[in-house]
């Protein structure tokens, strides 16, 4: 308990595999489809989830200033970001300021200082931050994370510097001060321990276990010294 967590995601993103159970092409599953399991199972085991977008409510339209007032309340005290990654996340032709999506966890990495409600100024902490990698609409995730054949070391390959997800996320991958490297025998520098402060984990393994993965990324924001994290769109 004591958990506060927020979840960044494209409320209307369909290009999504279909885990609701209701057949058919008159059905759109969305990312929102996602957010709903991940809040009905985690319900009883942390203090509050703050979802973003309420049902029925599209920020992706708004300015900065709009964006703010209506999510820095919900943003400022929660400890744990959870990115859910889709394929259409990005709007590829609007800047990255101004979209909701890198704006939310901008803020949730900085320290924000404000007044409680005696006067007495109160920071926040660098939240946590865990990315889920959400199935397209085939059922693939390999459009972000796939498993290399490419030599005998085998090993798991992610999209760090991809269009398809923010500039914002992508710097806060691999991005270890001091990290665990080697080469493979096709000459390919291979990470491992953590060395990521945004921790990556695929829908299907982050659904079984839920709390041990948000454990996790909080693992790796004890440590977040060791990290270039950064916090600017």
């Amino acid at each position: 308990m004591g958990r506060k967590i927020f979840i960044s995601y494209k409320y209307a993103d369909n290009d999504v595999e279909n885990i609701t159970g209701n057949p058919g092409l008159w059905y759109n599953c969305t990312v929102r489809d996602y957010v709903d399991v991940v809040v009905e199972t985690l319900k009883d085991k942390t203090d509050h989830i703050y979802k973003g977008e309420s049902d029925g409510e599209d920020l992706s339209q708004l300015e900065n200033s709009t964006i703010w007032e209506k999510l820095k309340n919900r943003i400022y005290d929660s400890t744990l970001t959870i990115i859910m990654i889709s394929k259409g996340m990005r709007e590829k032709y609007k800047a990255e300021k101004h979209q909701w999506i890198p704006q939310e966890i901008s803020y949730s990495l900085k320290e924000v200082s404000r007044k409680d409600k005696n006067g007495n100024p109160v920071t926040s902490k660098t939240n946590a931050l865990l990315a889920v990698i959400l199935p397209d609409i085939n059922g693939k995730y390999d459009y972000f994370t796939s498993n290399r054949t490419c030599c005998s070391t085998g090993c798991t390959f992610y999209q760090s510097n991809s269009h398809l997800i923010f500039s914002i996320m992508s710097r806060n991958m691999f991005n270890h001060k001091n990290p665990d490297t080697d080469a493979c025998d096709v000459g390919q520098t291979i990470y491992h321990g953590d060395c990521s402060y945004m921790y990556c984990v695929k829908w299907s393994d982050f659904v079984g276990d839920m709390e041990s993965y948000i454990d996790k990324a909080y693992e790796i924001q004890v440590n977040q010294d060791d990290y270039n994290i950064q916090k600017e769109v």
